[in-house]
């Protein structure tokens, strides 16, 4: 992790955020100043990602895997009873922290690993800080867990305070508010307020959780598992996990039976993927997916634990007979003690790296090419195993999003720490400036991550092509690639979004279901914005020194000759934390007709040529061949209230 003041924060929101911050700590009191530095601490760092999962769900094989090195203790001992948060740092090296604050410093084991043993009292410490010199940690920090369903009680309370499982006393969404509409007294246990940088231990606890859940599953998802991706995803400051910041792998794919998954045809990872799909079923909305993965093989490939003399045995192994080689692929013990020119040491070790179906996979490789490369049966083996997908997942969920991520979960840890003071006008203060700053637009991304989480969750139902689109647009931090037109002339870009939020103005009017519309609104609103910076950006190459002006979609004003951008405060609930339907334009009722079974869109053209941005759409104007619209619904919509700490939720 990079030292405090050294980092940037992930993107302009959290940017905001970071100003507030500065601004603020001079206006609060001491405790709640140190908060915020500490606030300031974690927009600048990575974002921190918990591998979670029952025991001996391959967590920590897993986590090698994602670092590309043997750091997390695998065999049960000492230290997988502890949270090891791996970091990007300068110098390699292993922090002990106790539960008193201190620290000890400690180098890695000659193996490049964590010590099995630590030679400190167990119950004394609160976690590990592992830095390595990686790559993959400078914009992701992994924390790897023990496992939850220990019979190790103090391991699973270990786990939870380390990340915040704990339920923050006096955040906004804490019962006793909810209830009684008051700020919580401070808990009884707080540390002294005299001690002016001191946290008190709910706090801290909630601080030094992650941001975003990697939740390991197995064949099985067993009752609790719910129970336990909703202890680790409290961590992220959410009293409910979603696609936003959550995804799951099943993990050991290739120990799925094909006979047990119907549709497989007797194919190991396809059985996987469907079982996968049912999973993702069972933990919907909870995770975004589930994907198939083998953590052994992943790590033995990705870490170079394969070693040329491994790979020269398989050489051997697939030039046996094909019946010994079936007969010795039937079992682990058959494998290790059936008699081959290849030693059963050498055995032992291929099979603690790759297991029977690596073994298998990997002689087919060999023999459909005897003259292949270690390393390019490495890249086999790799493909085999699923950890790309994984990684692209990652990448996808979290790396795109991390900015609203990282700001959400920012915002709800400023908003505990003022509440928590117990002093209404400091707790009004930081309300007031938040306020002020989700009516920017760069804050328009955590309702923009809402509807995301409405969509991709089921609790709003879009045809599957609208459904795709919000996910395109809500995926990715790069306008041609949230207009899906990778490489396309910036003048194109900006004609497709002005088009595109004038579609999806329409669909919020006609046709759309109360909460359709909601969603539509906010979709629209993302176009705009994205039309918004593609006109300042096209007027700045062309030397033109500002953004273009006029009415766009909706009738807000796109900017004026200074460059400025000016646009309407809250068209889609910023001020109140949670996604509002703006008032549809008045206009004749067309003709009414049965409702159709769904209202399918129509399809939607490439880029058309380029708009009048001065053209107000006709909100009256249905796009072409669209269905005309249900009735109108006689019950009022109710509010869409996310988590206290979810995407828009804030600043409620």
């Amino acid at each position: 992790m990079t030292a405090a003041g050294e980092g940037r924060p992930a993107g302009p929101l959290s940017d905001s955020v970071a100003d507030l911050c500065h601004r603020l700590r001079g206006q609060v009191s001491p405790r709640t100043a140190a908060g915020f530095t500490e606030v300031l601490r974690r927009l600048e760092a990575p974002l921190q990602v918990a591998v979670a999962g029952r025991i001996k769900s391959g967590k920590s094989t897993l986590v090698n895997a994602l670092i590309g090195r043997r750091v997390a203790p695998t065999a049960v001992g000492e230290c997988t009873r502890l949270v090891t948060r791996f970091q990007y740092g300068t110098v390699d090296r292993i922090e002990v922290v106790f539960t008193d604050g201190t620290k000890q410093v400690q180098p890695f084991a000659p193996d490049g690993g964590i010590p099995a043993e630590l030679g400190v009292d167990i119950e004394r410490v609160s976690h590990i800080e592992a830095y390595l010199t990686n790559a993959v940690l400078r914009d992701m920090t992994v924390i790897d867990t023990p496992g939850l369903g220990s019979l190790d009680t103090s391991s699973v309370a270990r786990t939870q305070r380390a990340l915040g499982a704990t339920r923050l006393s006096g955040s906004l969404a804490d019962d006793a508010e909810a209830q009684t509409g008051e700020p919580a007294e401070p808990s009884e246990d707080a540390e002294d307020p005299g001690s002016a940088d001191a946290l008190d231990e709910t706090s801290r606890s909630a601080l030094v959780g992650a941001e975003a859940v990697l939740y390991v599953v197995t064949q099985g998802i067993r009752a609790d598992d719910q129970q336990a991706l909703a202890a680790f995803t409290a961590a992220t400051a959410s009293r409910e996990a979603g696609p936003v910041n959550a995804i799951a792998v099943l993990n050991k794919a290739d120990t799925v039976p094909p006979e047990s998954v119907e549709g497989a045809d007797g194919d190991v990872w396809l059985a996987a993927t469907k079982l996968a799909e049912k999973q993702a079923g069972l933990l919907r909305p909870r995770v975004a997916d589930v994907l198939p993965v083998i953590g052994l093989l992943a790590e033995s490939t990705e870490t170079g634990a394969f070693t040329d003399t491994e790979a020269d045995a398989l050489r051997t192994l697939a030039g046996l007979d094909d019946g010994d080689l079936e007969v010795m692929l039937v079992s682990a013990d058959l494998f290790t003690t059936w008699d081959c020119d290849v030693p059963a040491g050498v055995r032992v070790r291929l099979l603690e790296k790759l297991d029977l179906f690596g073994i298998r996979r990997a002689i087919e490789v060999i023999r459909e090419d005897e003259r292949i490369t270690v390393g390019a049966l490495h890249r086999r083996l790799l493909d085999v195993s699923g950890l790309e997908a994984v990684q692209r997942r990652l990448a996808s969920v979290f790396a795109a999003r991390a900015d609203g991520i990282k700001a959400a979960a920012a915002l709800a840890s400023i908003t505990a720490f003022a509440h928590h003071s117990g002093d209404h006008a400091e707790r009004q203060r930081v309300h007031d400036a938040i306020e002020v700053l989700l009516a920017r637009p760069e804050a328009h991304q955590l309702r923009l991550l809402e509807a995301l989480t409405l969509v991709t969750s089921g609790a709003v139902e879009m045809p599957q092509d609208l459904t795709d689109e919000v996910l395109r647009v809500g995926s990715s931090a790069e306008v041609d690639a949230q207009l899906g037109l990778p490489g396309a002339p910036v003048d194109d870009l900006a004609a497709y979004a002005l088009e595109r939020a004038g579609w999806w103005r329409s669909f919020a009017s006609f046709g759309a279901t109360p909460a359709q519309a909601r969603v539509a609104h906010v979709v629209h609103r993302a176009y705009f914005l994205m039309w918004q910076r593609l006109k300042t950006r096209a007027s700045q190459a062309a030397g033109a020194g500002g953004s273009a002006s006029g009415p766009g979609p909706g009738g807000e004003s796109a900017g004026a000759a200074d460059g400025v951008r000016r646009v309407d405060p809250a068209p889609d609930g910023a001020r109140t934390g949670h996604i509002r339907q703006d008032p549809p334009a008045r206009h004749d009722p067309p003709a009414r007709h049965d409702p159709p079974a769904r209202h399918d869109p129509p399809p939607r053209p490439g880029p058309p040529a380029r708009p009048d941005p001065a053209a107000r759409p006709d909100p009256a104007a249905r796009p072409a061949g669209y269905p005309n619209p249900a009735p109108p619904q006689a019950a009022r919509p109710q509010p869409v209230h996310p988590p206290a700490a979810g995407p828009g939720g804030a600043g409620r």
